[in-house]
């Protein structure tokens, strides 16, 4: 089988990365697998993981029949995208190892653990939505604001200024920095 090995490390842990690539490296050579698409991600937070998309490319030209992870938490952002992965993955039928946590979706546990994995991620999103709710009603109750700052309307009196002085409103969210959206808003209240 035609392995692709994922391996990531924020910039504040970047002594682990060769740890992680020696461990799937060995693995793979025991179960027997090759190489082919080594890829290593550096970088905090979840918009910098470059490599895992190009991964997920490999997988759906069919370049490779399984990905090995250290762990879950170097593959998904969320348990939620974890198994929107996953699934997506399994729909391409390309197999899935996390090493540390010892699941193998390629076995027929693996793929049993899987399901409980999406159990949770469903019980995750259902409890996330009902904190949000309590929140805002919660914020409502009390008479107290929620989402958003209200930014632009700190600026309603230049954006009148400006435009009784003739600017365009494309120039007016420019110069003051908020959306065009927000000028018209400002703008339509008077």
């Amino acid at each position: 089988m035609r392995a692709g090995l994922y391996a990531r490390v924020s910039t504040h842990d970047q002594q682990t990365l060769g740890m992680q690539v020696d461990a799937m490296i060995a693995y793979i050579k025991d179960r027997g697998w090759t190489v082919t698409k080594p890829i290593k991600d550096i970088g905090s937070g979840v918009k910098e993981r470059g490599g895992r998309e190009l991964l997920l490319k490999a997988a759906h030209r069919r370049e490779v029949d399984v990905i090995v992870v250290w762990r879950l938490d170097r593959w998904g952002r969320s348990v939620a995208d974890l198994m929107t992965t996953l699934r997506e993955l399994t729909a391409l039928g390309v197999g899935f190892v996390s090493l540390t946590e010892a699941l193998d979706l390629t076995t027929p546990t693996g793929r049993a653990m899987a399901g409980m994995l999406a159990i949770f991620a469903e019980f995750e999103r259902e409890i996330l939505g009902e904190r949000v709710k309590a929140g805002i009603a919660q914020a409502r109750k009390e008479g107290r604001p929620h989402g958003r700052p209200r930014t632009a309307w700190l600026k309603c009196d230049e954006v009148n200024r400006l435009k009784v002085d003739g600017v365009s409103h494309s120039e007016i969210a420019r110069r003051l920095g908020i959306g065009r959206t927000s000028v018209r808003r400002i703008l339509a209240v008077g």
